[in-house]
C-alpha cells in the first residue's frame, strides 16, 4: 500500500501541469468573485475604504498568491501583505473583519482552481493542497503582523506628546531657539541635523504611509504630519544623503546601511523630496516638498526633487502670475509645417538636456551640422537662441 504522506506531496512530473493550472486562473475573475463576497463582510459593509482600492489590492493579493504557488511558497515578506495590513488598520477595519475577508481569498482561489482542473488532475491538486494552505497561511500571517504593528503605531501616535510638538513646528511661524531645542529634544534629533522631508498627496499618501511603516519596522524613525491634504514625513538624514538624493559615502555600520537603504526607498517613491538644514527650516522645506509633489505627473515614478522640478515650479508660479513663458515661441512655430516643427523642437530639447551639439547629434542619430542648422533655424523663426543661456532658460521653464 503506498505511503499516504507521499500521496499528499508533489511528485516528479507534476510541475508542468501544476503551472498550466495556475496559468489558467483569471485574476479578473478571482477579483470579481472576491468583491461580491467581501462587501458583505461586517466591517466592510459599507466599505470604509473606496471600492476601487478594495479591487486594486484584491488583484494584487491574488497575483501575489499565484506567484507564491508557482514558487512553492513565500521565502520572505511580500509587499501587498504590508499594504493590506497597514491600510486596513488605518481605515479602522476590525481585525476579525479583515481575517474574514482574507479567508475569502482562499475560498475563491480554491473554487476557481478546482474548476479549471479536470478529473485527471484530481490527485495532482490533492498533492498540492499543502502548498496552497501554507502559502495562504503565510500571507494571512504577514497581513496580520502588518496590521498589528500599524495599529500599535497609530495608538502611539495618538497618545504621544511628540505629535503636539510636531504640529507646533508647522503652526508656529517664528519659534524661538529655545522652543526649537525643546522640540528637537522631545523628538530625539539634533536641532542642526539635516532632515529628509517627503510629501505625498492624493493616491500617493497610502504608499508613503506603507513606506513609513516599513522603515520603522526596520529600525528607523520617521515623523509624520498632515499639511492640509498632503502628508509630510521627515527623518534625520545620514551623511550619505544630499539635496539631490543618496550618495555613495555615508554612515558606516549596520544602522547606517539600513538608514541609507530607507532613504533610497524614499527617493524612489512618488513624493516631493527636499532637505532641511536643521529643524528651524523644516516648515519651509515641507512646503517646498509639498509643491514638488504637486507637479508630479500621473505617469512619472521616483521622487520629485528640487533639481528635477524647479523649472515646473517656475512655470506654475509664472502661470499663477498671469505670465506666459513661451507663447511667442509657440506662435512663431505655428507657421512651420508639423514635420519641421517636430524636428526643430526635438533638436532644441536634446541640446537643452546636454548643452552639447555633439551629444545631441549622437542622441538624435544625425550629423553635428544637422543639429547646428536646426538650432539656427529655430532661432531665426522664434527670435530665441537656445545656445544663449539667458534665452535658453525660457525654454527650459516653458517646456518643463
Amino acid at each position: 500500500m503506498p505511503d499516504r504522506q507521499l500521496q499528499d506531496r508533489p511528485v516528479p512530473g507534476d510541475e508542468r501541469r501544476w503551472l498550466e493550472l495556475l496559468d489558467a486562473l483569471d485574476i479578473d475573475e478571482l477579483t470579481e468573485r472576491f468583491m461580491t463576497r467581501v462587501v458583505r463582510v461586517p466591517g466592510y459593509d459599507p466599505a470604509p475604504i473606496p471600492v476601487s482600492e478594495l479591487r486594486r489590492t484584491g488583484r494584487s493579493s491574488f497575483r501575489t498568491l499565484i506567484d507564491g504557488l508557482r514558487a512553492g511558497g513565500f521565502d520572505g515578506p511580500v509587499a501587498v501583505s504590508t499594504e493590506v495590513g497597514v491600510s486596513r488598520a488605518r481605515a479602522g477595519i476590525p481585525l476579525e473583519a479583515l481575517m474574514t475577508a482574507i479567508r475569502h481569498d482562499f475560498n475563491v482561489l480554491w473554487e476557481v482552481l478546482t474548476r479549471v482542473a479536470s478529473q485527471d488532475d484530481a490527485e495532482l491538486v490533492i498533492r498540492h493542497t499543502g502548498i496552497v494552505l501554507s502559502t495562504v497561511d503565510e500571507y494571512v500571517s504577514q497581513v496580520q503582523q502588518a496590521y498589528t504593528a500599524e495599529l500599535a503605531r497609530m495608538r502611539a501616535e495618538v497618545s504621544s506628546v511628540r505629535q503636539g510638538y510636531i504640529a507646533g513646528l508647522f503652526q508656529d511661524l517664528d519659534p524661538s531657539e529655545e522652543r526649537l531645542a525643546t522640540i528637537a529634544s522631545a523628538l530625539g534629533i539634533d536641532p542642526t541635523a539635516t532632515l529628509l522631508v517627503a510629501a505625498a498627496g492624493g493616491d500617493d499618501i497610502s504608499a508613503l504611509r506603507v513606506l513609513v511603516s516599513d522603515v520603522e519596522r526596520s529600525g528607523g524613525e520617521v515623523f509624520t504630519h498632515h499639511l492640509g491634504d498632503v502628508l509630510i514625513a521627515f527623518t534625520a538624514a545620514t551623511d550619505g544623503f544630499g539635496p539631490a538624493g543618496p550618495r555613495t559615502a555615508g554612515s558606516s555600520g549596520a544602522a547606517g546601511t539600513r538608514a541609507q537603504g530607507s532613504e533610497q526607498r524614499i527617493a524612489e517613491a512618488r513624493v516631493g523630496l527636499a532637505t532641511a538644514p536643521g529643524i528651524a527650516h523644516l516648515r519651509r522645506s515641507a512646503l517646498t516638498a509639498r509643491d514638488l509633489a504637486e507637479v508630479l505627473r500621473p505617469w512619472e515614478d521616483g521622487a520629485m526633487t528640487w533639481r528635477r522640478g524647479w523649472a515646473r515650479l517656475a512655470t506654475r508660479a509664472l502661470g499663477e502670475a498671469g505670465s506666459s513663458v513661451i507663447s511667442d515661441v509657440d506662435e512663431a512655430l505655428a507657421g512651420c509645417g508639423a514635420a519641421e516643427r517636430e524636428r526643430l523642437v526635438e533638436a532644441v530639447r536634446a541640446y537643452l538636456h546636454s548643452g552639447s551639439i555633439g551629444a545631441s547629434a549622437a542622441e538624435l542619430f544625425c550629423h553635428r551640422n544637422t543639429v547646428a542648422n536646426r538650432l539656427r533655424r529655430f532661432a531665426e523663426l522664434t527670435g530665441l537662441d537656445p545656445t544663449i543661456p539667458a534665452e535658453a532658460a525660457r525654454l527650459v521653464v516653458g517646456w518643463a
